[in-house]
């Protein structure tokens, strides 16, 4: 089972840039979209339909053209929910969580903190309240993937510059610590699990000249799962060489 995410900046724009080609050659049985900034009547039958898929879509409702996140599924999951109860949080289009017979598979773009760190309390609050909402899952005795931007690099390894960057939003101290606490209380970060050293290996990169080129990039975009599904991963990858956004897909394979 291939699980995708992709951040595609806009999928109008990623369209352009062939994403429906990178969809119908890679064939992921489900793929997480971050960052659609898009409603679906914006779309075309080709977006919302593509050969193959059930397609589900979480809009802004605050402003257009921003946020939004949607899922591609082969199989149509047993539940579809919007969100996950905060309204706060619903309204900028940000989670969709998908119930399928082995595991629970949310995709969520966290809220970025703003370069004047105006939004990091937002996003801490979604962090806290995201996790709380994972926990819920397991503690019916469900499996949870979630995925998707989670706008934070965990460690230094995780961001060309760490030095530079540690009064930055995405990787300052409280920031890091969440993610200290997600592996604290069990979720794996399953592109660590399997090249737990491994240097060099980033997601996004900024628009700024030649940054993509030289490998002056961050890794914030994460499959995490549930302990219970550690012995099922096969391989977990980041496509650094997929055009299309600044930001690449990355994947997660089960047996």
């Amino acid at each position: 089972m291939r699980l995708f995410a992709w951040n595609v900046n806009g999928i109008r724009a990623a369209q352009k840039k062939g994403f429906l080609d990178w969809l119908q050659r890679e064939q992921p049985d489900i793929v997480g979209i971050q960052e659609t900034k898009a409603h679906p009547e914006q779309l075309d039958d080709e977006l919302l339909n593509p050969e193959g898929y059930y397609s589900y879509w979480h809009s802004a409702t605050v402003k257009k053209g921003y946020s939004g996140v949607a899922l591609y599924s082969k199989v149509a999951p047993k539940s579809v929910q919007m969100g996950f109860g905060f309204e706060e949080y619903t309204q900028e289009g940000r989670t969709i969580v998908a119930e399928y017979d082995d595991f629970v598979f949310i995709t969520a773009y966290f809220p970025n903190g703003g370069r004047d760190h105006s939004r990091v309390p937002y996003k801490m609050k979604y962090k806290a309240h995201f996790l709380q909402y994972c926990n819920s899952l397991r503690k019916e005795g469900k499996s949870v993937i979630f995925c998707g931007d989670v706008n934070t690099a965990h460690q230094e390894i995780d961001l060309a510059r760490p030095k530079q960057n540690v009064k930055t939003t995405g990787f300052m101290p409280e920031e890091r610590a969440w993610i200290d606490t997600v592996v604290d209380e069990g979720y794996i970060d399953s592109f660590r699990l399997l090249h737990p050293d491994e240097e060099g290996c980033y997601s996004w990169w900024s628009n700024r000249s030649g940054a993509r080129e030289n490998n002056i990039g961050w890794r914030i975009d994460y499959f995490f799962i549930s302990p219970d599904l550690k012995d099922r991963v096969v391989d977990a990858h980041i496509h650094a060489d997929v055009l299309g956004s600044d930001h690449c897909p990355i994947s997660l394979t089960l047996k």
